[in-house]
């Protein structure tokens, strides 16, 4: 934390996450560590930071303790920062089939009307990033929720789906 708040210098932060995910620290990596990856994504408040942060330090301690872990991303979906939101929808990119769908659900839908380009992204890619592992529930959670699903989210979310083949077009 010292490394992080005194930080300078983009790439500090950068050390610092990487340190957070160094092997040997792995054991620190429990929900003592979760108020320290929240400062991470509430000071960090960019893209890069919160993204490595929702998708390495979070998606650790999600597999760890998913109950634990799921309850907080859960209160993060409708937190006014912005990037907690964000980090609560993009923790479980690389779960693929252990990806906990209603978790996914329950952090997007307080944010389908979010004008925020992060957030709508996120929305996008977290879906995307599942289509890898069952399109079909992908492009029903879309056409379900067309209406209020940005075009943007659309668009992420049914790209490789598009792609190969499995609809004509973006509902």
């Amino acid at each position: 934390l010292a490394l992080w708040r005194e930080a300078t210098h983009r790439e500090e932060r950068y050390a610092t996450l990487a340190l957070a995910q160094h092997r040997l620290y792995r054991g620190h990596r429990t929900r003592a560590a979760f108020p320290m990856y929240e400062e991470f994504v509430v000071t960090g408040a960019w893209w890069d930071l919160v993204d490595e942060t929702a998708g390495n330090l979070l998606d650790e301690l999600h597999q760890r303790e998913p109950d634990w872990t799921a309850a907080r991303m859960r209160e993060w979906s409708t937190a006014p920062e912005m990037w907690k939101r964000r980090a609560a929808i993009i923790c479980q990119l690389k779960h693929k089939q252990a990806t906990d769908l209603r978790l996914l659900y329950d952090c997007i839908e307080p944010n389908l009307g979010d004008r925020e380009f992060f957030i709508r992204k996120a929305i996008g890619w977290a879906l995307r990033q599942y289509a890898w592992t069952d399109p079909d529930e992908v492009v029903r959670y879309v056409t379900a929720h067309a209406d209020r699903l940005s075009p943007l989210s659309k668009r992420e979310a049914l790209k490789n789906v598009l792609k190969a083949g499995r609809i004509a077009s973006i509902p």
